[in-house]
């Protein structure tokens, strides 16, 4: 182990309440990983958590001040990747927060979206493993999204790039809270799903439970929540040209009851030339995805 700084990377990605991390190896190996939940009430609570991550390093990590280490987080990330520029309304002390100088890393701590980092962690390890063009959709409270094209994360301009829960489905329907009216978090997100069902459910997974049951009520909301999200699909297999789409969240893990009619409602609409079709497949990497991906930015050879 003559270049650990090289070899061994500590992966962060922090949510709404617990940080969940991973040391692995350059070749993808799992040292540790685990979850420190945290309040939110209590002011930077969050950022203590993750400092202390780097004090206790897996015992094979011998020079660990040595070790790279990388970011995931909702929000978007600043052009140097050093911080999250823009995260509104939550986890106070966020925006503007220089992760390098706050760690006292000797390299640069890479600073991602944190679904562009779940998709990263996803075809290095997970769902798109050897593929270039894939998006990632994220279904829970919302609908995180991201998209890798010809091998590239894409960032956009401001790095807004890959928000793909916020496509507008309905132009006349009310804004959601990117502005985006009748999006695509709209109609298939949890946030959503008492005014989708008009107030019978009050989680998706209670409506998903009902659906299996044969409720015809249910049946009804369900599926016209998957033909909004074949729709939205459509549109970006012809926009972005993926090999796989790759579906995770709470919501995916609905299994056949998802996927099965998701691709029922996807075949008539897309758009297959010479019979390319894009693969509809599960997340692999499940909560721990996106500190996957940070670690493997961290990886990077020019870090």
């Amino acid at each position: 182990m003559s270049d650990l700084k090289s070899t061994f990377a500590l992966g962060i990605d922090l949510g709404g309440s617990s940080v969940k991390s991973v040391w692995v190896n350059a070749s993808g190996g799992i040292l540790a990983r685990e979850t420190a939940s945290f309040s939110a009430e209590n002011p930077m609570e969050w950022a203590v958590k993750i400092r202390e991550l780097l004090s206790r390093p897996p015992e094979r990590v011998v020079d660990w001040p040595l070790a790279r280490v990388g970011l995931a987080a909702p929000g978007l990330a600043s052009q140097d990747g050093r911080c999250i520029r823009c995260m509104p309304g939550r986890l106070h002390g966020l925006e503007g927060l220089d992760w390098t100088e706050f760690l006292g890393s000797p390299k640069k701590v890479p600073v991602l979206n944190d679904a562009q980092a779940a998709l990263r962690g996803e075809c290095w390890l997970g769902a798109g493993r050897g593929v270039s063009n894939a998006i990632l959709l994220t279904l829970g409270t919302g609908v995180g999204g991201a998209a890798m094209v010809d091998g590239h994360l894409l960032r956009g301009r401001i790095g807004r790039a890959g928000h793909l829960g916020h496509t507008v489905l309905d132009v006349d329907a009310p804004p959601d809270v990117c502005h985006a009216p009748g999006s695509l978090e709209q109609m298939i997100g949890n946030c959503t799903i008492a005014v989708r069902s008009g107030g019978r459910f009050k989680s998706t997974h209670d409506l998903i439970d009902a659906y299996r049951d044969g409720d015809p009520a249910a049946e009804v909301v369900w599926l016209r929540s998957l033909k909004h999200l074949a729709g939205a699909i459509a549109s970006f297999i012809n926009i972005l040209d993926p090999e796989r789409v790759i579906i995770g969240g709470g919501i995916a893990r609905s299994g056949d009851l998802l996927f099965g009619p998701l691709q029922g409602f996807l075949d008539p609409m897309e758009w297959r030339p010479d019979g390319g079709q894009a693969i509809l497949v599960p997340a692999e990497l499940g909560e721990y995805a996106g500190a996957f991906g940070a670690a493997h930015a961290a990886l990077e050879p020019d870090r």
